[in-house]
């Protein structure tokens, strides 16, 4: 296998599709116009619809969920697929919410995807912080995932999860080779906690992009909600900025359009 098709959804929801795997991470399929509550006098409200319908998705063999307790990663129409989807990879608290076929992975645990007739994906979550130090227990937990394959050429595939630059993403970039990378991005904030950041910025995406140095960038949660504050142009105006080795490797994705990404 020498690539993985990916479709970005919106938000942070993407379809990743390989080896006859089908992989979703991060459902929010709710219509635009709702606002959401995320605790501690926080709210959003959702601009953008998804750009493929629950309908039209297919079959799931499993979903990669960062987090289940904020609806801009898992919505109410996301949550009501997860039954039907083979198996529910995410936090262990998370696991424990939603029971069913949700496995908890704490970060740098490993797990396997298995099916006869497929490719076997090692899944390892990888370390999240969701905002500013001494953030976690407000906010809660909150996980990456780097998925491993026989065939790959150029490293994993690291979905970042929502998280600030910290040293548990440093420490992504000192133990594994990152192929492809889905960026979580945003620079989320919230008018209640001032200039607090609660994702990353499109500085410390920057920064990120020079310290992992996949061979592809794929930003992902940057649109559709009122919270996420650097758009495209914010991103682009960063890396416009950065060093032309850095600049090459970002790749935007046309939403709701599958695309092949050499693995």
């Amino acid at each position: 296998m020498t690539a993985v098709r990916i479709t970005h959804i919106g938000g942070p929801t993407a379809l990743i599709e390989v080896g006859g795997w089908r992989l979703l991470t991060d459902p929010t399929f709710d219509a635009p116009g709702r606002r959401y509550a995320f605790g501690w006098g926080t709210s959003s409200r959702k601009l953008v619809g998804p750009a493929v319908a629950v309908a039209d998705l297919g079959p799931i063999d499993a979903v990669l969920l960062t987090h289940d307790h904020h609806s801009d990663n898992l919505d109410d129409a996301g949550r009501a697929l997860l039954p039907s989807a083979g198996t529910v990879l995410t936090t262990v608290p998370g696991a424990g919410r939603l029971g069913g076929s949700a496995r908890g992975l704490r970060a740098w645990d490993t797990t396997h995807l298995e099916a006869p007739g497929r490719p076997t994906i090692e899944v390892t979550a990888t370390p999240c912080r969701h905002g500013p130090p001494g953030s976690h227990a407000i906010v809660g937990e909150v996980i990456g995932f780097a998925l491993r394959w026989d065939g790959q050429e150029h490293g994993v595939l690291w979905i970042s999860g929502d998280t600030v630059l910290y040293d548990g993403v440093r420490e992504v970039a000192d133990r594994l080779e990152v192929g492809t990378a889905l960026l979580h991005l945003g620079g989320v904030q919230f008018p209640v906690t001032g200039p607090v950041r609660y994702s990353m910025t499109a500085a410390q995406a920057v920064e990120t992009v020079g310290l992992v140095r996949p061979r592809t960038v794929v930003p992902v949660h940057y649109e559709g909600w009122k919270h996420f504050r650097q758009g495209r142009d914010a991103v682009e105006r960063e890396f416009a900025g950065a060093p032309e080795d850095l600049r090459g490797r970002v790749r935007w994705l046309p939403i709701g359009a599958g695309v092949e990404i050499p693995a």
